[in-house]
């Protein structure tokens, strides 16, 4: 098989297809690929690999990655819905009068989304440089976070020495109880995260050991995403 009969056979076209009908394929297929990468990354999480999610979607290897040339271009069109969901959770949580309720409730909210797919439990712990879109919707629940930290200490229910990341460590925690526990036992996340809230809460029962620096939280998300592409996974850029 040639290389031009071989896009035919991949994109479901046919060698001498006119232009838009090529263009329809090509969108068809693109469409498929995300619906199958949900459906991958939401079963088996970020590590799945390019090949499973090519099989799930019915078409080539070679299709996949015309369409989405690294993995993470196409983590980035799967997740873009999750994202704005999790940005739009730190809005509705400062919406609410009760500084203490807004907190804990967002918390509650974004492990919820991570209880409810596996691939966005991962995308959670990993960075993205190269996805814009993602990492800017990121930013914007970071600086709403930080808003909503500073109102639960002005409000005297939130312990002082609380910080940022110590949100990544829960939802990194969170993330390898949802992965160990699976099926088996999948409720078992809220007991994590309800111990947690409540070791948030003041008045302080005691101190806790100096929190990871930033640029090291950063390195280990990152080294998280770098994994997503192993070989095994999907393609190395």
């Amino acid at each position: 098989m040639t290389s031009r009969d071989q896009n035919a056979h991949d994109t479901g076209g046919t060698p001498d297809s006119a232009g838009p009908p090529m263009r329809s394929d090509a969108e068809r297929n693109r469409g498929r690929i995300i619906a199958a990468a949900r459906t991958v990354f939401g079963r088996d999480g970020l590590h799945a690999s390019m090949a499973s999610v090519a099989r799930e979607a019915g078409v080539g290897i070679a299709t996949i990655f015309r369409h989405f040339p690294a993995k993470e271009e196409l983590v980035a069109a799967v997740f873009a819905d999750r994202m704005e969901a999790y940005a739009q959770a730190t809005a509705e949580a400062l919406a609410n009068p009760d500084p203490w309720d807004g907190f804990t409730g967002y918390i509650q909210e974004v492990c919820a989304m991570q209880a409810a797919d596996r691939g966005f439990a991962d995308m959670m712990t990993m960075s993205f440089p190269g996805a814009q879109s993602l990492e800017a919707l990121r930013a914007q629940a970071y600086q709403g976070f930080l808003e909503l930290i500073d109102r639960a200490k002005d409000s005297g229910q939130l312990r002082e020495d609380f910080i940022s990341r110590d949100l990544v460590l829960l939802l990194m925690a969170n993330a390898g109880v949802l992965s160990a526990t699976g099926d088996a036992a999948p409720d078992a996340w809220r007991r994590l995260v309800a111990w947690m809230i409540q070791s948030f809460q003041a008045p302080v029962r005691g101190p806790l050991p100096e929190p990871p620096e930033d640029a090291a939280l950063y390195e280990a998300m990152h080294r998280a995403s770098h994994g997503m592409n192993s070989p095994a996974t999907g393609k190395q850029h």
